[in-house]
C-alpha cells in the first residue's frame, strides 16, 4: 500500500496536468481554424534583431540527440551498444567552438529563457496548449523555422543534461551526486521498467526532428527560390498555410517530451510507465508523422513548380542565346552540354580521355543528335565522312554526339547501349547523357525539331546555327558540302542535275569507273527472288542481242530487313545473277541518300511539277514502296530510263519489236520511249516516307500517272 501511495507523487500530478490539458484543448480548440488563427496572432514578423542560422543550430541539436540516443541505448541494455564507444570516440565533431560562438551569438539568453519556460511547464505550470502559445509569443518576431529550431535547441539542453548525468553517474563522482539528487541512479539500475516510455520519447523526438527539417526547408525555399515561386501564389502559398499549425504541434511535442523527461527525473524505482503515458507520446508522434508526410507532399509540389519555372527560364535563355551574336561558340556549347566551366563533358568515343569544350572553340561543329536507336549504319557512314575530314586540313570541323534520352526510364540496359554506341565513335561524344539538362532537351525537340530520327545541327565558329539539319548534305555530298550551311546547300543544288554520280558516289566506285568506260549500268531492286531471276536472265539476253556491255547491280529494297537482304544476296551470288553490294551499309546508304534528296529538295520548296530531280527521286521511292521490282538503266551520267518491274519485263520480252530502233537511236533512249508507250495507269505505285516532319507535303502526285495520292499512316518496327 505504501508503495502504491509512493507512486502518486509529483510525477503523477504532472501526468494528470497533461491529461487535463488535453481535455481542455480538445474542447476549446476543436475548431482547427480557430486554433490556426490563435497561432497566427502570435506571429509579428520583421522585428527580430538577430539573424538565426537555423541549419547550424539544428546540426548541433541533432548531434546532441544522436549522442544521447547512443548513450542511453547502452544504459538500457546494461552493456555498450556494438560500436557505440568507437563511434563516439572517432566521430568527427562537426561543430567547432569558434563556429559555435558565431552561430549562437546573441541567442544563448533566448535559448535559456525558452529552457526555463519549458522547465516551468514541466513543473506543474499552465497546460501544454497555453505553454505552446506562450512560447510562440516569446518568439513572435522570429520566422517560423527559427521558432521551432530555437525551441528544439532549448529542449536538447534539457535532454542532453538528463542523459549526460545518466551516462556518467557510474564513473564520475560529480555526475553520481547530481544523479542522486535528481533520482536518476534508480533509472540506471532499473531501466527496464521505463524502457517503453524512453522508446516512445525517442520516437516522438524523431518525428519532431523530421517535421522541423521540413519547416526549415520551407524557410530556405522562401529565401532562395523567390524568383521562381512567390509566398502569395500557389503552390507555395498553399504549403505555407500549414506551417503555423505544424510549428505549434512541434512545440507541443517538445513540451510533451520534456514533461515525460521530468517525470523520469523525479521518479523512484517503484515507478512504472503507464500505458496511457506511452499512448500519449505515441499519439503525438503519429500526428507529427502525418504532418511530416503532408508537408513533404506539399514541398514536393513546390519543388516541381520551381523546377518547371527554372527549366522554362533556362529554355528561354537558351533560345535568346542562339539568337544573339558571340565572339566564339563556347558559350553556346556550354549552355547545351555543361554549365560548369571547369567540367570536361566530352570524350572521344574510342578513348577514355575527357576534354573541355575549349577543344571546339572557333571551329565548325556538327552536333549529331540522336536517341539510343542510332544505327550501326549511321555510325559507319559518319565515320567514313569524319575520316575523310581528317585528311583535309582546310576543313576545321568536329563532330559531337549529343544523345537525347529519357532520364525517367534510365537503367543499366540503356547505360550499356549508350556506352556501346559511344565506343564505336572516333569523334567527340558527351561522356554521360544525363548531364544534358531537360531545358536543352526541350529546346532540341521544339526549336530544332528533333524527334527520334537523327539530325545533324551545324554550328559555325561563333555558335550560330548554320543548318538545322545537315544530315542530308552529308549523305548527298559528304565533305563537299563544307561548311554545311544552308547557303552552301543551295549553291550545290544550283549546280546539280539528275545524274548517276549523284546516285552512286561514295557507294560503288566501280559504277563511277563504268561511266568513264562507256558501260551501261543497270540498278535494280526487289526482294522477290522469282522476279529477280526472270529479270536478270532477260536483261542479260537483251544486252547480248543488243551488243552492249551491261553491268547489273542489285541495290536491295529499303523496306526489307537486313536478314532478308543477306538471303537475297546469297542467292544472287550462288546463281551468279548479277553484282550486289556485300555490305548492308551500302544498301542502307543508297536509300537514305534518296530520302535525303527528297528532304533537301522539299526544303528548297521544290515540287514534282517544277523539279526534275525531285520527280526522279519520288519515282524511285515510289517503286521501292510497291511490291513490284524496279529497274533504272544508265549510260554515262545523264542518259537514263526507269520503270517498275512488271513493265520492264513486258518491254524486254518484246525486244525484237524495238531492237532496230535501239541500234539506230541508242539503247537507253529507245528503252525509255518503249517504257512510256507501254505504261498504263491502272496500277501505279505507293510511296513510303519515313517519319513525320515538316518536309512531308500535304499533297503528293503519283510519279506514274500524275494523280494525287491518298495518304495513310504506317507504324513499323525494325525486325532485325
Amino acid at each position: 500500500m505504501a508503495s502504491r501511495q509512493h507512486q502518486l507523487t509529483a510525477p503523477t500530478q504532472i501526468q494528470y496536468s497533461y491529461q487535463r490539458d488535453k481535455r481542455t484543448s480538445s474542447s476549446s480548440l476543436s475548431d482547427d481554424s480557430s486554433l490556426v488563427r490563435q497561432i497566427r496572432d502570435t506571429h509579428i514578423p520583421g522585428r527580430s534583431d538577430h539573424s538565426v542560422n537555423v541549419n547550424q543550430i539544428l546540426q548541433v541539436v541533432e548531434e546532441i540527440f544522436h549522442r544521447a540516443s547512443h548513450g542511453h541505448a547502452g544504459v538500457l541494455l546494461v552493456f555498450p551498444f556494438p560500436g557505440t564507444r568507437e563511434h563516439l570516440e572517432t566521430a568527427e565533431d562537426k561543430t567547432t567552438l569558434s563556429s559555435a560562438d558565431v552561430v549562437f551569438h546573441g541567442l544563448s539568453y533566448l535559448i535559456q529563457k525558452i529552457y526555463c519556460e519549458i522547465s516551468c511547464q514541466c513543473s506543474g505550470g499552465p497546460d501544454a496548449h497555453a505553454s505552446a502559445i506562450e512560447l510562440l509569443r516569446t518568439l513572435s518576431s522570429y520566422p517560423w523555422e527559427a521558432k521551432v529550431v530555437l525551441t528544439l535547441a532549448a529542449f536538447s539542453v534539457c535532454y542532453g543534461e538528463f542523459w549526460l548525468v545518466a551516462q556518467l553517474c557510474t564513473t564520475d563522482p560529480l555526475a553520481k551526486s547530481v544523479a542522486i539528487l535528481k533520482q536518476l541512479s534508480d533509472i540506471v539500475e532499473h531501466a527496464a521498467s521505463v524502457k517503453p516510455q524512453l522508446e516512445a520519447i525517442d520516437t516522438l523526438i524523431k518525428a519532431i526532428l523530421n517535421v522541423t527539417k521540413r519547416i526549415v526547408e520551407y524557410g530556405e525555399m522562401v529565401k532562395m527560390q523567390s524568383r521562381y515561386v512567390s509566398e502569395d501564389t500557389p503552390p507555395l502559398s498553399i504549403a505555407l498555410a500549414h506551417i503555423p499549425a505544424a510549428t505549434y504541434w512541434v512545440i507541443r511535442g517538445i513540451l510533451a517530451s520534456a514533461s515525460h523527461i521530468a517525470i523520469l527525473t523525479g521518479s523512484r524505482r517503484e515507478y512504472v510507465a503507464s500505458t496511457t503515458e506511452v499512448w500519449e507520446l505515441s499519439s503525438l508522434a503519429h500526428k507529427l508523422n502525418n504532418i511530416h508526410d503532408h508537408l513533404s507532399n506539399e514541398l514536393e509540389n513546390c519543388r516541381r513548380h520551381i523546377v518547371t519555372k527554372r527549366y522554362d527560364e533556362e529554355y528561354e535563355n537558351l533560345r535568346r542565346l542562339f539568337q544573339s551574336l558571340h565572339l566564339d561558340n563556347v558559350k553556346n556549347l556550354r549552355a547545351l552540354i555543361s554549365h560548369k566551366d571547369e567540367f570536361q563533358p566530352i570524350q572521344i568515343g574510342t578513348l577514355k580521355s575527357r576534354f573541355s569544350l575549349e577543344v571546339l572553340r572557333r571551329k565548325h561543329v556538327l552536333l549529331v543528335i540522336t536517341d539510343l536507336s542510332l544505327s550501326n549504319e549511321e555510325i559507319l557512314v559518319l565515320d567514313h565522312i569524319y575520316k575523310d575530314q581528317q585528311k583535309r586540313p582546310e576543313i576545321e570541323c568536329e563532330f559531337v554526339w549529343l544523345p537525347i534520352v529519357d532520364t525517367n526510364v534510365w537503367d543499366e540496359a540503356k547505360r550499356f547501349r549508350f556506352e556501346d554506341l559511344k565506343s564505336r565513335m572516333q569523334w567527340y561524344a558527351v561522356y554521360d547523357p544525363l548531364i544534358i539538362e531537360p531545358p536543352v532537351v526541350k529546346f532540341v525537340r521544339n526549336d530544332w525539331q528533333f524527334d527520334k530520327k537523327m539530325i545533324v545541327v551545324a554550328l559555325d565558329p561563333q555558335g550560330r546555327v548554320s543548318s538545322l539539319n545537315a544530315t542530308h548534305m552529308l549523305w548527298i555530298w559528304g565533305n563537299v558540302a563544307y561548311p554545311f550551311t544552308d547557303e552552301r546547300e543551295q549553291v550545290l543544288w544550283n549546280a546539280e542535275s539528275w545524274r548517276l554520280e549523284l546516285v552512286a558516289n561514295g557507294i560503288d566506285q566501280s559504277i563511277l569507273e563504268g561511266i568513264e568506260g562507256g558501260r551501261y549500268i543497270c540498278l535494280y531492286g526487289s526482294d522477290d527472288l522469282d522476279w529477280i531471276r526472270k529479270f536478270t536472265n532477260r536483261a542479260k539476253n537483251v544486252a547480248k542481242l543488243a551488243g552492249i556491255s551491261l553491268d547489273l547491280v542489285y541495290v536491295g529494297r529499303s523496306t526489307s530487313t537486313k536478314e532478308r537482304i543477306r538471303k537475297v544476296n546469297k542467292v544472287i551470288e550462288t546463281e551468279n545473277l548479277s553484282r550486289y553490294w556485300p555490305e548492308y551499309v551500302s544498301t542502307w546508304f543508297f536509300w537514305s541518300r534518296m530520302d535525303s534528296m527528297r528532304y533537301s529538295r522539299a526544303k528548297q520548296r521544290k515540287t514534282l511539277e517544277n523539279d526534275g530531280i525531285l520527280k526522279e527521286v519520288m519515282t524511285l521511292l515510289s517503286y521501292d514502296g510497291s511490291d513490284q521490282g524496279w529497274v533504272m538503266v544508265w549510260r554515262g551520267s545523264n542518259e537514263t530510263a526507269r520503270a517498275n518491274g512488271h513493265l520492264t519485263l513486258l518491254t524486254l520480252d518484246d525486244f525484237d519489236a524495238w531492237k532496230t530502233a535501239a541500234a539506230d537511236s541508242g539503247f537507253v533512249p529507245t528503252l525509255k520511249g518503249e517504257l512510256l508507250r507501254r505504261h498504263t495507269p491502272q496500277h501505279c505505285t505507293r510511296l513510303v516516307i519515313p517519319g513525320f516532319g515538316t518536309d512531308i507535303p500535304d499533297k503528293i502526285a503519283c510519279a506514274e500517272c500524275g494523280r494525287e495520292m491518298e495518304k495513310f499512316f504506317m507504324f513499323r518496327c525494325c525486325l532485325d
